[in-house]
């Protein structure tokens, strides 16, 4: 097992927050569950997500900032994907602990661990 410092610095801390509260948006959770299944352009993540395009767009662009999405041009569409695998992985356990296709949805307790 590596070794970690005792304490992390205080900018790591504040930008991993940072991106946890960048995922506590339902939508923007939800584009990223759906680009950790594969490249989608925003008209499909819209019709997807059930946002209009303009939101999808307002989203994707806060999550490229972050650097946790990126996009290519394919033709005149821009296709985008998930740019950082460690943080693709930590959606689809998340959502993943919480949800399986066909069974009940598992609700989260106050004070659960």
């Amino acid at each position: 097992m590596p070794s970690h410092p005792a304490e992390p610095p205080p900018d790591v801390l504040q930008d991993v927050a940072a991106t946890f509260g960048l995922l506590s948006a339902t939508v923007r959770l939800h584009i990223l569950w759906l680009l950790t299944e594969g490249e989608r352009d925003v008209g499909t993540l819209a019709a997807e997500t059930g946002q209009s395009v303009a939101t999808v767009s307002h989203h994707l662009g806060k999550l490229k900032l972050a650097g946790l999405v990126r996009a290519r041009r394919h033709g005149k569409r821009q296709i985008h994907y998930v740019d950082d695998p460690h943080v693709a992985e930590i959606v689809r356990l998340s959502v993943g602990r919480r949800w399986q296709p066909g069974e009940p949805v598992v609700r989260a307790v106050s004070g659960e661990s």
